[in-house]
This record gives structure tokens, C-alpha cells and sequence, in this order.
């Protein structure tokens, strides 16, 4: 197991140590979801595939809130917000929206992109190159608004 497998092990074990019921319950529950993709692929998981399923569970829980606001269910939106948190500890910090935009913007002129049309070109590119380090959906936004 790598680095991010251990570490998420021992923090489990000082949450258990603390009495720290939530986060002992979510790291439990992180755990298992990187042990049942170990199952599934049949390896023990690299760094990379651990960050996957910790950003698969990320997203899981933003569709969650979402839900859950619409659903005008506020205290179940906050407690699957504070886990979405701790969870996002564990992931690389995300770019900032100028840097990113700036980059989006190198990578319309690299591929010549002219229109909307040209949309899945940019997508492709900038979604491989800021794989775990950019929402995808602001990505897009950023996309929609820099090509006429």
C-alpha cells in the first residue's frame, strides 16, 4: 500500500484513539471504498488509484449537498459537507481560479480553438492536464466563457 493508504490507516487509528466518532466513521468508511477497488483490481492501489477513490467519494458527496439543499434538508447538506472536508485533506490543493484560467487560455491557442464547436478539443486537453487538481465542471465554465 502506498503512502496515502498508510496515512489515511494511521489517522484512522488516532481518530479511534480520540474518541473522534464522525471522523472515525467517514476514515472507516473511506477505507473500506479503497479496499473494495483493491478487490476489484486486483492490486494492492498506488497512490494515484487511492486519490481517485478519494476524489470519486468527493464528488459523491457534493452531488449529496446539492440534494440535499434542493430537498430543503440543510442539516443533512452540513454534515455531509463537513465530511466532504475531511475528506478533501487528503487530496492536493486545487488551483486557483486565475491560474487556471490562464492555462485554459495557453491551451485555446495551442489547439487553435475557435467556437464552441472546438469545445471538446480544450476539454480533453485541459481536463488530462489538471486531472485531480481542477473540478471538471469549472474547467468547463471556464471553456464556455473563453470560446465564443
Amino acid at each position: 500500500m502506498g503512502k496515502l493508504g498508510e496515512q489515511i490507516r494511521a489517522d484512522l487509528t488516532s481518530a479511534m484513539k480520540a474518541r473522534d466518532a464522525e471522523r472515525t466513521s467517514n476514515l472507516r468508511m473511506l477505507q473500506a471504498a479503497v479496499k473494495n477497488e483493491q478487490i476489484n483490481l486486483g492490486h494492492e492501489l498506488t497512490d494515484e488509484e487511492v486519490l481517485s477513490v478519494i476524489r470519486k467519494a468527493v464528488k459523491q458527496r457534493q452531488e449529496s449537498v446539492e440534494q440535499y439543499m434542493k430537498g430543503n434538508r440543510p442539516e443533512l447538506a452540513a454534515k455531509e459537507a463537513a465530511e466532504m472536508a475531511m475528506l478533501k485533506e487528503y487530496l492536493p490543493p486545487e488551483l486557483p481560479d486565475e491560474e487556471l484560467e490562464a492555462a485554459v487560455r495557453e491551451i485555446v491557442a495551442a489547439t487553435g480553438a475557435q467556437s464552441k464547436k472546438d469545445m471538446g478539443k480544450v476539454m480533453k486537453e485541459a481536463t488530462a492536464r489538471f486531472k485531480g487538481r481542477a473540478d471538471g465542471r469549472k474547467i468547463q465554465e471556464i471553456v464556455s466563457r473563453l470560446l465564443p
